[in-house]
């Protein structure tokens, strides 16, 4: 599921591509995904039309790096690291 995008990120993903990576890895449990709502206070309405919306990104960045189990987890899932994906959701949340 790794993204190869060409640019100075070290492992090869732009922000929003590692975003979108991050939640479809949430979002495919549904445990996780109903925590997601939960603490972001989005609803799954809300999630599909902020696809493409930095601050929701951001905000799903933000509710991993919040809860440092699910955060490695992800990163190993999308093949990157947490800080990429902590670096992602402060690129985002500007």
């Amino acid at each position: 599921m790794r993204a190869d995008t060409h640019n100075s990120r070290k492992d090869g993903a732009d922000a929003a591509t590692l975003a979108l990576m991050a939640l479809a890895w949430t979002v495919g449990d549904e445990r996780r995904a109903d925590r997601l709502l939960a603490l972001t206070g989005l609803d799954a309405d809300a999630l599909r039309a902020g696809i493409g919306d930095p601050g929701v990104l951001g905000a799903v960045l933000g509710f991993l790096a919040d809860h440092e189990p699910d955060l490695i987890a992800c990163a190993q899932a999308v093949e990157t690291t947490p800080e990429a994906l902590i670096a992602a959701k402060e690129e985002l949340s500007r």
